[in-house]
């Protein structure tokens, strides 16, 4: 007797843009943990940024719980979401314009950073069929005119 395998349609442009644009919203708000964890695979999760790649939800745990603590009044825009689809998989091409401020101690005031951010993203079907990033990668950004850079 086999199982019943369930299969899934395949990926859609609009569900991967929606993806990127709940994930940006959620990183603006500082969503907690337990509302990014369901966004990104369980296995084999690579993400590479400017200043770290991590692994795992382990490895993004300890990245977002870093920025959260150093970024605020964050605003994410996204300007290109551009996916290559194979079936169940798709290689997004993702532009997005990020804003924030940063406070260190002693200053009298804080640093705004702005930019935008190219990426290249991976996504798949999850088991429950899903939409997820399996590998997210900051490949460069364009600062803006006066932004502090990182």
């Amino acid at each position: 007797m086999t199982a019943d395998v369930q299969t899934f349609p395949a990926l859609q442009a609009a569900e991967i843009e929606a993806l990127a644009r709940e994930w940006y919203h959620k990183l603006d708000v500082h969503a907690p943990m337990v509302e990014l964890l369901p966004m990104l695979a369980d296995e084999g999760l690579e993400m590479v940024f400017p200043e770290a790649t991590v692994y795992g939800y382990a490895g993004f745990e300890g990245w977002y719980q870093t920025v959260i603590r150093i970024f605020f009044d964050e605003k994410h825009t996204v300007k290109v979401v551009e996916p290559q689809i194979d079936g169940q998989t798709a290689k997004v091409k993702v532009i997005v314009h990020w804003e924030a401020s940063a406070w260190k101690s002693p200053g009298a005031t804080s640093d705004r950073y702005a930019m935008d951010a190219d990426q290249s993203w991976e996504v798949a079907r999850n088991a429950a069929g899903a939409v997820v990033v399996t590998r997210y990668v900051v490949n460069g950004m364009t600062y803006d005119e006066g932004s502090k850079h990182l």
